[in-house]
Protein backbone atom coordinates (compact mmCIF):
# COMPACT_ATOMS: atom_id res chain seq x y z
CA UNK A 1 0.00 0.00 0.00
CA UNK A 2 0.89 3.49 -0.55
CA UNK A 3 2.21 5.73 2.65
CA UNK A 4 1.52 9.39 2.80
CA UNK A 5 3.99 11.57 4.26
CA UNK A 6 4.51 12.99 7.63
CA UNK A 7 3.12 16.25 8.20
CA UNK A 8 5.20 18.49 10.48
CA UNK A 9 3.21 17.53 13.58
CA UNK A 10 3.66 14.10 12.53
CA UNK A 11 -0.31 13.00 13.13
CA UNK A 12 -0.68 12.12 9.71
CA UNK A 13 2.03 9.76 9.21
CA UNK A 14 0.32 6.71 7.16
CA UNK A 15 3.35 4.65 7.37
CA UNK A 16 5.62 3.31 10.41
CA UNK A 17 8.79 1.94 10.32
CA UNK A 18 7.73 -1.33 10.13
CA UNK A 19 7.96 -4.25 7.76
CA UNK A 20 5.67 -3.79 4.74
CA UNK A 21 2.94 -6.39 3.34
CA UNK A 22 5.13 -6.29 0.50
CA UNK A 23 8.53 -5.73 -0.71
CA UNK A 24 8.78 -2.42 -2.34
CA UNK A 25 9.26 -2.33 -6.21
CA UNK A 26 9.72 1.65 -6.30
CA UNK A 27 8.81 5.00 -5.48
CA UNK A 28 7.47 8.23 -6.57
CA UNK A 29 10.91 10.90 -6.68
CA UNK A 30 9.86 14.30 -4.28
CA UNK A 31 9.37 16.96 -7.03
CA UNK A 32 9.83 15.03 -9.85
CA UNK A 33 8.07 15.25 -13.33
CA UNK A 34 4.74 12.57 -11.69
CA UNK A 35 4.66 14.87 -8.11
CA UNK A 36 4.71 18.20 -10.15
CA UNK A 37 2.13 16.73 -12.39
CA UNK A 38 -0.42 15.93 -9.55
CA UNK A 39 0.52 19.55 -7.61
CA UNK A 40 -0.93 20.79 -10.93
CA UNK A 41 -3.81 18.55 -10.97
CA UNK A 42 -4.64 19.58 -7.74
CA UNK A 43 -4.44 23.25 -8.51
CA UNK A 44 -6.64 22.77 -11.15
CA UNK A 45 -9.43 20.59 -9.57
CA UNK A 46 -9.65 22.44 -6.60
CA UNK A 47 -10.24 25.26 -9.09
CA UNK A 48 -12.78 23.60 -11.04
CA UNK A 49 -14.62 22.14 -8.31
CA UNK A 50 -15.05 25.53 -6.18
CA UNK A 51 -16.45 26.98 -9.73
CA UNK A 52 -18.97 24.14 -9.92
CA UNK A 53 -20.23 24.65 -6.27
CA UNK A 54 -20.91 28.34 -7.02
CA UNK A 55 -22.44 27.46 -10.23
CA UNK A 56 -24.51 25.23 -8.46
CA UNK A 57 -24.62 26.85 -4.89
CA UNK A 58 -28.60 27.06 -4.09
CA UNK A 59 -29.77 25.32 -6.80
CA UNK A 60 -32.02 22.21 -6.81
CA UNK A 61 -28.46 20.24 -7.53
CA UNK A 62 -26.78 21.42 -5.02
CA UNK A 63 -27.48 19.03 -2.50
CA UNK A 64 -28.37 15.82 -4.58
CA UNK A 65 -24.65 16.35 -6.44
CA UNK A 66 -22.71 17.03 -3.16
CA UNK A 67 -24.52 13.65 -1.41
CA UNK A 68 -23.34 11.70 -4.62
CA UNK A 69 -20.24 13.06 -4.33
CA UNK A 70 -20.08 11.88 -0.57
CA UNK A 71 -21.71 8.14 -1.28
CA UNK A 72 -19.25 7.57 -4.30
CA UNK A 73 -16.01 8.70 -1.82
CA UNK A 74 -17.26 6.93 0.79
CA UNK A 75 -17.49 3.76 -1.27
CA UNK A 76 -14.24 4.46 -2.81
CA UNK A 77 -12.49 4.76 0.73
CA UNK A 78 -14.29 1.61 2.50
CA UNK A 79 -13.18 -0.51 -0.49
CA UNK A 80 -9.36 0.71 -0.40
CA UNK A 81 -9.54 0.24 3.40
CA UNK A 82 -10.49 -3.05 2.50
CA UNK A 83 -8.12 -4.06 0.11
CA UNK A 84 -5.39 -3.87 3.01
CA UNK A 85 -7.15 -6.42 4.80
CA UNK A 86 -6.52 -8.83 2.35
CA UNK A 87 -4.27 -11.51 3.77
CA UNK A 88 -1.40 -10.83 0.86
CA UNK A 89 -1.61 -7.14 2.11
CA UNK A 90 -2.13 -6.85 5.72
CA UNK A 91 0.27 -5.89 8.20
CA UNK A 92 -0.58 -4.71 11.92
CA UNK A 93 1.22 -1.55 11.94
CA UNK A 94 -0.48 -0.08 8.47
CA UNK A 95 -3.73 -1.97 8.00
CA UNK A 96 -5.90 -0.57 10.88
CA UNK A 97 -7.73 2.63 10.24
CA UNK A 98 -6.66 4.46 12.90
CA UNK A 99 -4.45 7.04 10.88
CA UNK A 100 -5.60 10.36 10.92
CA UNK A 101 -6.06 9.91 7.12
CA UNK A 102 -8.45 7.14 7.55
CA UNK A 103 -10.20 9.62 10.15
CA UNK A 104 -10.82 12.09 7.48
CA UNK A 105 -11.81 10.14 4.49
CA UNK A 106 -14.55 8.95 6.50
CA UNK A 107 -15.41 12.74 8.24
CA UNK A 108 -15.13 13.89 4.66
CA UNK A 109 -17.85 11.60 3.32
CA UNK A 110 -19.99 12.21 6.42
CA UNK A 111 -19.82 15.62 5.68
CA UNK A 112 -20.40 15.95 2.20
CA UNK A 113 -24.00 13.62 2.68
CA UNK A 114 -25.38 15.15 5.60
CA UNK A 115 -23.20 18.32 6.40
CA UNK A 116 -23.04 17.90 10.16
CA UNK A 117 -21.18 21.63 11.58
CA UNK A 118 -18.86 19.18 13.57
CA UNK A 119 -17.87 17.41 10.46
CA UNK A 120 -17.47 20.46 8.43
CA UNK A 121 -15.40 22.04 10.93
CA UNK A 122 -12.73 19.03 11.44
CA UNK A 123 -12.58 18.33 7.46
CA UNK A 124 -11.66 22.19 7.28
CA UNK A 125 -9.35 22.11 10.00
CA UNK A 126 -7.53 18.41 9.66
CA UNK A 127 -7.89 18.98 5.70
CA UNK A 128 -6.41 21.93 4.93
CA UNK A 129 -3.64 21.45 7.56
CA UNK A 130 -2.86 17.80 8.53
CA UNK A 131 -3.15 16.37 4.81
CA UNK A 132 -1.50 19.26 2.95
CA UNK A 133 1.86 17.56 3.58
CA UNK A 134 1.17 14.49 2.36
CA UNK A 135 0.27 15.92 -1.18
CA UNK A 136 3.13 18.77 -0.80
CA UNK A 137 6.10 16.26 0.27
CA UNK A 138 3.95 13.26 -0.86
CA UNK A 139 6.22 9.84 0.25
CA UNK A 140 5.23 7.30 -2.14
CA UNK A 141 6.26 4.20 -1.95
CA UNK A 142 5.27 1.45 -4.52
CA UNK A 143 4.58 -2.47 -3.73
CA UNK A 144 2.58 -4.49 -5.60
CA UNK A 145 0.46 -2.78 -7.91
CA UNK A 146 2.30 0.91 -8.32
CA UNK A 147 -0.43 2.35 -11.18
CA UNK A 148 -3.26 1.51 -8.25
CA UNK A 149 -1.08 2.97 -5.59
CA UNK A 150 -0.29 6.28 -7.29
CA UNK A 151 -4.24 6.62 -8.20
CA UNK A 152 -5.45 5.69 -4.97
CA UNK A 153 -2.78 7.65 -3.45
CA UNK A 154 -3.64 10.95 -5.28
CA UNK A 155 -7.40 10.52 -5.28
CA UNK A 156 -7.93 10.22 -1.40
CA UNK A 157 -5.37 13.13 -0.79
CA UNK A 158 -6.78 15.33 -3.04
CA UNK A 159 -10.55 15.03 -2.41
CA UNK A 160 -9.60 15.60 1.47
CA UNK A 161 -8.27 18.79 0.30
CA UNK A 162 -10.37 20.12 -1.99
CA UNK A 163 -13.78 19.38 0.04
CA UNK A 164 -13.80 21.81 3.12
CA UNK A 165 -12.17 24.47 -0.16
CA UNK A 166 -15.54 23.71 -1.57
CA UNK A 167 -17.78 24.20 1.41
CA UNK A 168 -15.84 27.60 2.49
CA UNK A 169 -15.15 29.11 -0.91
CA UNK A 170 -17.80 27.33 -3.12
CA UNK A 171 -20.98 27.21 -0.47
CA UNK A 172 -20.29 29.14 2.05
CA UNK A 173 -19.52 27.65 5.18
CA UNK A 174 -17.72 29.67 7.73
CA UNK A 175 -15.83 28.40 10.95
CA UNK A 176 -16.58 29.22 14.15
CA UNK A 177 -15.31 28.81 17.74
CA UNK A 178 -17.27 26.37 18.52
CA UNK A 179 -15.94 24.01 15.65
CA UNK A 180 -12.75 25.11 16.68
CA UNK A 181 -13.34 23.77 20.13
CA UNK A 182 -15.02 20.57 19.02
CA UNK A 183 -12.31 19.94 16.25
CA UNK A 184 -9.96 20.04 19.32
CA UNK A 185 -12.20 17.74 21.56
CA UNK A 186 -11.74 14.72 18.38
CA UNK A 187 -8.41 15.11 17.80
CA UNK A 188 -7.79 14.55 21.49
CA UNK A 189 -10.23 11.93 21.33
CA UNK A 190 -8.63 10.36 18.64
CA UNK A 191 -5.05 10.62 20.04
CA UNK A 192 -6.08 8.62 22.80
CA UNK A 193 -7.60 5.89 21.66
CA UNK A 194 -4.67 5.81 18.90
CA UNK A 195 -2.16 6.04 22.18
CA UNK A 196 -3.98 3.14 23.75
CA UNK A 197 -4.16 1.10 21.22
CA UNK A 198 -0.13 1.28 20.04
CA UNK A 199 0.64 0.66 23.99
CA UNK A 200 -1.23 -2.87 23.95
CA UNK A 201 -0.58 -3.55 20.25
CA UNK A 202 3.18 -2.85 19.85
CA UNK A 203 2.43 -0.13 16.63
CA UNK A 204 2.94 3.41 16.50
CA UNK A 205 0.20 5.09 14.76
CA UNK A 206 0.58 8.57 14.55
CA UNK A 207 4.29 8.53 15.70
CA UNK A 208 1.92 9.00 19.27
CA UNK A 209 4.24 6.11 21.07
CA UNK A 210 7.62 7.44 19.85
CA UNK A 211 9.37 8.86 17.33
CA UNK A 212 9.96 7.59 14.02
CA UNK A 213 13.40 5.26 13.28
CA UNK A 214 14.89 8.04 10.97
CA UNK A 215 15.17 12.04 10.65
CA UNK A 216 11.91 13.54 10.75
CA UNK A 217 10.35 16.99 10.98
CA UNK A 218 9.37 15.65 14.46
CA UNK A 219 13.30 16.04 15.98
CA UNK A 220 12.29 20.16 15.56
CA UNK A 221 10.24 19.81 18.06
CA UNK A 222 12.13 17.57 20.48
CA UNK A 223 12.34 14.11 21.93
CA UNK A 224 9.60 11.66 22.54
CA UNK A 225 7.64 12.28 24.48
CA UNK A 226 7.89 16.13 24.67
CA UNK A 227 6.96 16.57 21.09
CA UNK A 228 3.48 15.70 21.86
CA UNK A 229 3.37 18.85 23.71
CA UNK A 230 4.86 20.96 21.53
CA UNK A 231 2.91 19.48 18.66
CA UNK A 232 -0.63 19.95 20.66
CA UNK A 233 0.50 23.53 21.44
CA UNK A 234 1.42 23.89 17.69
CA UNK A 235 -1.66 22.40 16.92
CA UNK A 236 -4.08 25.04 19.05
CA UNK A 237 -2.07 27.95 17.82
CA UNK A 238 -2.61 27.12 13.81
CA UNK A 239 -6.00 26.37 14.38
CA UNK A 240 -6.79 29.47 16.28
CA UNK A 241 -5.34 31.51 13.66
CA UNK A 242 -7.31 29.92 10.60
CA UNK A 243 -10.59 30.37 12.84
CA UNK A 244 -9.90 34.22 13.79
CA UNK A 245 -10.77 35.99 10.83
CA UNK A 246 -14.08 34.20 10.03
CA UNK A 247 -15.12 34.61 13.60
CA UNK A 248 -14.18 38.11 13.96
CA UNK A 249 -16.00 38.73 10.49
CA UNK A 250 -19.11 36.86 11.87
CA UNK A 251 -18.93 39.60 15.20
CA UNK A 252 -18.49 42.15 12.86
CA UNK A 253 -21.35 41.34 10.57
CA UNK A 254 -23.78 40.49 13.86
CA UNK A 255 -22.87 44.30 15.03
CA UNK A 256 -23.90 45.88 12.14
CA UNK A 257 -27.19 44.01 11.33
CA UNK A 258 -27.75 45.40 15.01
CA UNK A 259 -27.76 48.60 14.70
CA UNK A 260 -29.02 48.43 11.13
CA UNK A 261 -32.38 46.88 13.07
CA UNK A 262 -32.31 49.20 15.63
CA UNK A 263 -32.05 52.50 13.30
CA UNK A 264 -34.81 50.91 11.51
CA UNK A 265 -36.89 50.28 14.69
CA UNK A 266 -36.29 53.98 15.85
CA UNK A 267 -37.20 55.17 12.65
CA UNK A 268 -40.69 52.95 12.83
CA UNK A 269 -41.15 54.46 16.48
CA UNK A 270 -40.20 57.96 15.52
CA UNK A 271 -43.18 57.66 12.61
CA UNK A 272 -45.59 56.26 15.09
CA UNK A 273 -45.00 59.50 17.53
CA UNK A 274 -45.33 61.53 14.78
Amino acid sequence: MASASVWNLGLLASSAPQAAPASQSGSMDLFGAAHLTMLVLTVVVTALAIWGARTIRGSRAEHRIIRTCGWAFLVLSTAWLAWGWLPQNWVLEESLPMHLSDVLRLVTSIALIWRPQWALAVIYYWGLTLNVQSIITADLNFYDYPVLEFIMYWLLHITVFVAPLVFIVGLGYRPTWRGYGITLAITVGWAVVTFTLNSLAGTNYGYLNGAPDGPSLLDALGPWPFYLISEAVLICAVWALMTWPWASAARRRYHRDTRAADSIGAGDRDRGDG
